[in-house]
């Protein structure tokens, strides 16, 4: 995985995500989560398993467009999609017709897959607290972008038309994507949405969320998972102290540790949990958990724990930004979850392979850039496949004759150097996104005159 140049240059091979894919994206999976979700649907040319391959090559690839895109699939130009024998017409209907639920299913197949044989090599810091559950995970909400005007349906459409919202759950131990759930509907509510995911979830499991999780309602519908919760305090939700455990000096503040009862009684029982709080001259954090035994989660390691938080919004931006989600190649809800469900796929593949580079590295996975690397991982992977072909048509041309073949995995494109790909820390004030006001009126793709509503 990791070489060291006559010149001491550490360099990483790249070709590794692609042997991910086509290892675990098989015929068999396909076809499992066929036969599982099926209704009235038929095998067609363009099969569930081709759909896929086609929609993974399109995030590695990011064409301008998607019907370039698919002539180039369908005359062999582009050697990570298969060649189907089919019309374009066929292709968009196919993806107009197909319910997103066999694209979920693949998804839910492909990542169990991976998580069989992926250590924890992420968030080494809580490893001692990852060891008390059975995994830790991160719960958000997060809407896709505004689609361009480039769209026939959109041209009279005066709001700004959202293609849906998702609802992920990453696994922090692991650095993968353990769950996605696309709705269609961007004003979808997404405490709703993450009460039903809690059935995915393992028990024993602690999830960590932001304040819109902190409802005495979630914290019941954890309880009757029996899962665990730390979330950030919102001023909605009521306390009635109880008792305090725990009062002392950390890190120049003061660190509180309460037991309160939360919540009115009126819709949902009352809670009793752990009240933290940290408070230094006008800084102050303050936390809600479950865990009641102090032994199993401590108040600092409470703290400490909550930052990494953050992780799942970087899974956001890795999704949209470097996986090119947040442009949006068709126009139904259904295609754009195919779309959503691919970048999902490519995105785990692309964490185990860096969690692997930065480990034959001896690096910490954080310290390798998405941003840097990704790009490189997708250039390498279609290079390698061209490579293949390559070989493949000479072996065939040549037939009866050994054929002595280079080793493509050492050539200089497989690999890149670990130096440029590590994350350069911020220096000064981070930049503002600019603020859309148009963003203030807008609609689902769902909802739009023509669309396509539909139910998972």
């Amino acid at each position: 995985m990791a070489k060291v140049t006559a010149a001491g240059e550490v360099r990483i091979n790249l070709v590794r995500v692609l042997a991910l894919l086509q290892e675990h994206i098989t015929h068999a999976l396909c076809e499992a989560a066929f036969q599982r979700v099926r209704t009235t649907e038929r095998q067609r040319k363009w099969t569930l398993h081709a759909l896929v391959r086609f929609w993974t090559a399109i995030i590695l690839r990011a064409p301008p467009a998607l019907s370039q895109a698919l002539l180039d699939t369908l005359d062999g130009r582009e050697p990570l999609a298969p060649r189907i024998q089919a019309s374009p017409e066929a292709f968009f209907q196919r993806c107009r017709d197909l319910r997103p639920a066999f694209f979920a299913d693949v998804f839910r197949r492909f990542t169990a897959r991976l998580l069989q044989g992926v250590p924890a090599r992420y968030a080494a810091a809580t490893a001692p607290v990852q060891a008390g559950f059975t995994a830790i995970l991160l719960i958000d909400g997060s809407r896709l972008a505004a689609i361009a005007r480039r769209l026939k349906i959109l041209r009279h459409e005066r709001a700004v038309v959202l293609p849906g919202c998702l609802l992920g759950v990453y696994d922090l131990a692991r650095g993968l994507c353990r769950a996605l759930y696309f709705d269609a509907d961007a004003a979808a509510g997404e405490l709703t949405r993450a009460k039903v995911a809690l059935a995915d979830v393992a028990p024993d499991s602690l999830v960590l969320g932001d304040r819109l999780y902190c409802t005495a309602n979630f914290f019941h519908a954890l309880a009757a998972h029996q899962c665990w919760g730390l979330f950030r305090r919102h001023r909605a939700l009521s306390l009635r102290r109880q008792r305090r455990l725990r009062k002392r000096k950390h890190q120049g503040g003061l660190l509180e540790d309460w037991v309160v009862s939360a919540g009115s009684g009126q819709t949902t029982p009352v809670q009793t949990l752990r009240y933290i709080r940290w408070r230094c001259g006008r800084t102050q954090h303050a936390l809600l958990t479950n865990v009641l035994d102090p032994t199993r989660l401590r108040a600092e390691e409470a703290l400490a724990l909550y930052p990494y938080r953050w992780r799942i919004e970087r899974m956001f931006f890795d999704l949209k930004e470097v996986l090119n989600l947040n442009r949006i190649y068709a126009a139904n809800p259904n295609a754009v979850a195919m779309q959503v469900y691919a970048a999902a796929m490519v995105y785990n593949a692309m964490r185990v392979a860096q969690g692997e580079l930065a480990a034959a590295a001896g690096l910490e996975p954080e310290e390798l850039s998405s941003a840097k690397l990704y790009p490189r991982l997708a250039a390498a992977c279609h290079i390698y496949v061209t490579a293949q072909m390559f070989e493949l048509r000479v072996k065939q041309l040549n037939r009866g004759t050994r054929v002595r073949m280079p080793d493509w995995s050492h050539e200089r494109w497989a690999s890149v150097a670990v130096s440029p790909m590590r994350v350069e820390r911020r220096h000064g004030r981070r930049r503002k996104r600019r603020y859309c006001k148009a963003r203030r009126q807008w609609k689902s793709l769902a909802h739009v005159r023509g669309g396509r509503r539909f139910i998972q």
